[in-house]
């Protein structure tokens, strides 16, 4: 959707018009309107005037989506887009939806929480993407597109100050150093004190401390040659989360924290999260049909982190980790223009690899589980889109990818006496190794498909866009990185789980209506999800006492489902100051066949992290304050979101008499429906080079929760075992100012 005001600099009124929307949705820049897709773009200045603070923000403005940082983590990315996404971030799975930086691939989700800055707009689509993309991505796709470099010097500092002691300062900039050369940099610091504390260590809770910047060199030897050179880098310090434990400790001594943010958790709070990337893009614009374009890429990341699962001072459930990745991608495309005929084809290889180490610490039981392995994906895919002009009305799109996929990995699993095992800290000589229940080495398998689209428009006028519109999407298999040898005598796990696959079906509608003052987009979807790859994490006694001292992970091809909807998103310039912007998703999401030994038990299961309604009304009012006074601009918004389900199975709580050891019962964990209420005010300097803005957010302090642990129902792991949630912000006020030299 577009950003606020957009002038079409037509003087024949005063009203505001549609001024046209740019994406680069099919990699190439075209008007919104014209794009046979889904899209939600979010141009720089709504983030501004609306204060936005990470990627999530935008998962209030766009339909059938949740983009909300991961249970247990400050910077790892969950999303699910019209129901397909990825809640485990562990290595081994991989995301649903693809998250890309300036066109290059973000293969983890760690570190994937990105901060609003020095950005152009940040793109959504919806449903499956592979013909027009690098890496194929089932369920949708996230672009986050940087702010060009400008012809002239250019120096923007900003600073934000608010509640719990937040202090931000944002500096960017760019200078050109010759007439074919130019450089330019950002760098941001955010640092908070936490909503909460540990109550246990006195430690901030909810916390943020990050440091991030970006570096870029681009040279135009001449009009057809350009070569860009990016640098990124992150530091996450914030401390670790641990979560809000909902139960009583087991033998009734330890309360439920009075504050949800608060946490009793004794294993530690330093964190650490470092993400790192390089690219080199060079574009050559052979005539006006052809343009060939190179994108080379190579990223790092690596995170030490403690996760509490008791969320209690004693280790009856903790889990310290770390994780690492690297990936290497090439990118080659080809761009094409010639009258009725354009389109993109190119070729993509990838190569990301994965590990990382965790203990189970179950200091009530004296056990410790050791989880340690790798797993590398190398990807190499071949696609193409065209859409050809029939006429001036009529457009015909095909596209298609080849997809081969090799995943190899390293899979060991030990059981040890004691707290913590030799294997995760070598200088823990205390601990007894006991057994060793899995070891993988090298273990490997290969997935290829073809996936078609097809896509017709119709536009029986310039402001009007009709289009259907089957893809296909396809995600590769992998291996359980917590699978169990020592329970599988038929060997099913070292096999690995195989690929899924969504087919999609869209109807839709973009048009522009009023005189271009009105711009209304429309989309009714069903998706046929099969294979879907299901996972089920749940306590196991190994040695039948009645008392479960490990866990089991299964991860098998045994869904599919049903997901049908539909989507709005409205910009009405109502008057010369006043904007509305609406959005509304519904989505019916059913599981249809789960297998269990031949069994159909999808009435069993649920489709996690989907609300059926979702959406967002917001107003915004620009004011002129008179001759050399600038202009404020009021924003208003409410969004709101259906209840619905954090894992594929209801948590809805547990009765009082049920657990032995928790006699009292559980509350629910699965969110109920809420409502969030914001505000800003920005005022913007005649010059318009200074800005001072006043944001609220949350403003009726709503508690809602974003993810959740489970490990005491239906089957409990440790004596205190887990069973916390994690919430969203509290009502937070912001000042900010900024000055663009």
């Amino acid at each position: 959707m577009p950003a606020w005001a957009q002038d079409t600099g037509d003087q024949e009124d005063t009203t505001r018009k549609l001024g046209p929307v740019t994406v680069t949705a099919q990699r190439r820049e075209e008007d919104l309107l014209d794009v046979p897709l889904s899209v939600t773009a979010i141009g720089s200045e709504r983030l501004e005037l609306t204060g936005a603070v990470d990627i999530t923000s935008i998962q209030r403005s766009t339909p059938n989506a949740t983009i909300e940082v991961a249970r247990g983590s400050n910077s790892t990315l969950i999303a699910f887009i019209r129901g397909v996404g990825q809640q485990d971030p562990l290595w081994g799975f991989e995301p649903g939806v693809g998250l890309y930086v300036d066109d290059v691939y973000i293969a983890r989700p760690q570190g994937a929480i990105l901060d609003i800055f020095d950005v152009e707009r940040v793109e959504v689509l919806r449903g499956p993407q592979g013909t027009l993309y690098g890496r194929n991505t089932i369920g949708g796709a996230i672009k986050y597109v940087t702010k060009p470099l400008g012809g002239e010097p250019d120096l923007k500092v900003k600073a934000n100050l608010g509640s719990y002691s937040q202090a931000d300062v944002i500096v960017s900039g760019s200078t050109p150093l010759s007439d074919t050369f130019a450089v330019g940099g950002a760098i941001a610091k955010y640092t908070r004190d936490g909503y909460g504390k540990n109550l246990n260590t006195g430690a901030e809770h909810y916390n943020k401390d990050l440091l991030a910047y970006r570096l870029s060199a681009e040279w135009t030897p001449t009009d057809d040659f350009s070569l860009r050179f990016a640098y990124d880098k992150s530091e996450d310090d914030s401390n670790a989360k641990h979560g809000h434990r909902l139960l009583p400790s087991a033998d009734g001594t330890i309360p439920v924290t009075s504050d949800v943010y608060d946490t009793r958790a004794g294993i530690g709070d330093d964190n650490s999260v470092e993400t790192e990337g390089y690219s080199l893009t060079a574009q050559w614009d052979v005539n006006d049909i052809v343009t060939l374009k190179s994108i080379t890429a190579y990223r790092e990341g690596s995170t030490i982190t403690p996760i509490d699962f008791d969320a209690l001072p004693q280790p009856d459930f903790d889990v310290p980790a770390y994780y690492n990745d690297d990936q290497f991608s090439q990118e080659f495309q080809l761009l094409y223009n010639n009258g009725p005929l354009s389109g993109v084809a190119g070729i993509y290889y990838l190569d990301g690899n994965a590990d990382g180490a965790f203990d189970v610490i179950l200091s009530s039981l004296g056990l410790s589980i050791y989880q340690g392995g790798a797993q590398e994906k190398e990807n190499f895919s071949i696609y193409g889109d065209f859409t050809y002009e029939l006429n001036d009305k009529w457009s015909v799109s095909l596209g298609g990818r080849y997809t081969e996929d090799k995943t190899t990995a390293d899979v060991l699993r030990e059981a040890w006496l004691g707290l913590g095992t030799g294997s995760f800290d070598p200088s823990n000589t205390t601990s007894v190794f006991l057994v060793t229940q899995t070891d993988y080495q090298g273990v490997e398998r290969k997935d290829d498909q073809f996936t078609p689209r097809v896509s017709v428009s119709y536009k029986p006028t310039d402001d009007l866009n009709l289009y259907a519109t089957y893809a296909q999407g396809f995600k590769a298999g992998g291996f359980d990185p917590r699978a169990r040898e020592d329970l599988d005598p038929t060997g099913l796990s070292r096999q690995g789980f195989g690929p899924e696959q969504v087919d999609s079906y869209e109807l839709g509608m973009k048009g522009s209506f009023f005189d271009d003052s009105l711009l209304l987009n429309t989309a009714v979807f069903f998706a046929d999800y099969t294979d879907q790859q299901i996972t089920v994490q749940s306590g196991a006694d190994t040695d039948n006492d009645g008392v479960n001292d490990t866990f089991v992970s299964s991860v098998f091809n045994a869904g599919a489902s049903e997901y049908k909807g539909l989507e709005i998103e409205g910009t009405w310039f109502a008057t010369d100051n006043l904007t509305l912007f609406a959005t509304l998703g519904y989505i019916d999401a059913q599981i249809n066949e789960i297998l269990s030994g031949g069994v159909n038990v999808a009435d069993a299961f649920v489709t996690q992290n989907t609300p059926e309604l979702q959406g967002q009304i917001s107003a915004n009012y620009n004011y002129d304050l008179g001759a050399d006074r600038g202009e404020l601009s009021l924003t208003g918004t409410v969004s709101g979101r259906d209840e619905y389900y954090l894992f594929n199975v209801p948590n809805e709580g547990f009765p009082a008499g049920q657990s032995a050891i928790f006699p009292g019962g559980g509350p629910k964990l699965d969110p109920s429906g809420y409502y969030l209420f914001d505000l800003s005010a920005v005022w913007t300097s005649p010059t318009g080079k200074y800005r001072v803005g006043l944001h609220g957010r949350n403003l009726t302090d709503e508690e809602y929760r974003v993810a959740a642990y489970n490990f005491v129902t239906p089957s409990q792991l440790g004596l205190d075992s887990a069973y916390s949630a994690f919430y969203g912000p509290p009502r937070t006020f912001t000042v900010s100012l900024s000055a663009d030299f």
